[in-house]
C-alpha cells in the first residue's frame, strides 16, 4: 500500500503560501495533479511554473460561492474530474475579544468556516454527479488547529472557527458516507508561516515556543504524510476523523 497520487487531482483553497504551498509541492512529488486556489494569482502562478505542467493556478475568494464555482470549473476544464479537495484557506485576528471589530471577526468567520463548507461542497457536488460513489475515491481534507481544543487569550474567534471545522468534518462525512466520498479533519500545532514569522521572532513569540513542551515548533512538512494518506487509497475506510499533529505542543 502506498500513498501515491498517480492519475489524482487535488484542488488546494489557500495554496498562495505557508502549508498550502507546501502541500501543492508534496502532491506534485507524490504523482498528482494540483489545482492552487487562492486570491494571489500571481504567487500561485510562480508556484505553478516551478512544479511544472502538474500544477494550474485559478483566481480563488473562497468567501464567494460564485468565485469557487468557477475555480473548480477551471480545474476540471484543464485537468478533470476534482478527486480530491483541501480546504486550508484561514485568517486570524489578534486581540481580546471585548476590543476586536465585529467586520474583523466577520472575515475570520467568513474565511475559516464558512469559506471550507463552500469549498468542500462544491467539489462533492461534483463529484457525486460524475458518480464517485462507485469509485469511492472522493476525498475531503479541512485545515484545523489545535487552538480548537485549548483556551487561550486573543483568538477567541479564530479558536471557535477551528472548532466549527471539526465538527464540520464529522457532519459532511455523515451525510456523505454513502457517496464515496470521505472527509477528515487535520489539527496541526504551530507551524512558522510567512503570517506568524514576525511574532515567533519577537521576544514574547520566542518565549511561547519555549514554553512548549518540546520547545520547539513544528516543520514545515510536518502534515505532508498524513495529508497524503488521506488523499490516497490508503484511507478508504477512514472517515469522520479528526487528526492532531502537533509535536505534543497541546499536551
Amino acid at each position: 500500500m502506498t500513498f501515491s497520487l498517480e492519475g489524482r487531482t487535488t484542488l488546494i483553497a489557500g495554496a498562495s503560501s505557508g502549508i498550502g504551498a507546501g502541500f501543492a509541492r508534496c502532491i506534485a512529488a507524490a504523482g498528482g495533479r494540483v489545482v492552487l486556489g487562492a486570491r494571489r494569482l500571481e504567487r500561485m502562478e510562480a508556484l505553478a511554473d516551478e512544479i511544472g505542467g502538474q500544477a494550474l493556478a485559478v483566481p480563488l475568494d473562497v468567501t464567494d460561492e460564485a468565485s469557487v464555482i468557477a475555480a473548480f470549473d477551471r480545474a476540471e476544464a484543464h485537468f478533470g474530474t476534482v478527486h480530491g479537495i483541501v480546504a486550508n484557506a484561514g485568517i486570524g485576528t489578534g486581540g481580546r475579544a471585548t476590543e476586536v471589530r465585529a467586520e474583523r471577526l466577520a472575515g475570520v468567520l467568513d474565511t475559516n468556516l464558512l469559506g471550507s463548507y463552500l469549498v468542500a461542497r462544491e467539489g462533492a457536488r461534483r463529484l457525486i454527479a460524475g458518480g464517485i460513489r462507485e469509485r469511492g475515491n472522493g476525498r475531503v481534507v479541512l485545515i484545523g488547529s489545535i487552538t480548537a481544543r485549548q483556551n487561550g487569550t486573543g483568538d477567541a474567534m479564530y479558536a471557535a472557527t477551528k472548532a466549527g471545522l471539526a465538527h464540520l468534518g464529522r457532519q459532511l462525512a455523515r451525510e456523505w458516507v454513502r457517496q464515496g466520498i470521505n472527509v477528515n479533519t487535520l489539527e496541526p500545532g504551530w507551524i512558522p508561516t510567512e503570517i506568524n514569522a514576525e511574532w515567533f521572532s519577537s521576544e514574547r513569540g520566542r518565549a511561547d515556543i519555549a514554553g512548549l513542551h518540546r520547545r520547539r515548533l513544528l516543520e514545515g512538512n510536518a502534515l505532508d504524510p498524513m495529508l497524503l494518506y488521506l488523499l490516497s487509497d490508503a484511507s478508504a475506510q477512514v472517515t469522520g476523523a479528526t487528526f492532531t499533529i502537533d509535536d505534543g505542543q497541546s499536551l
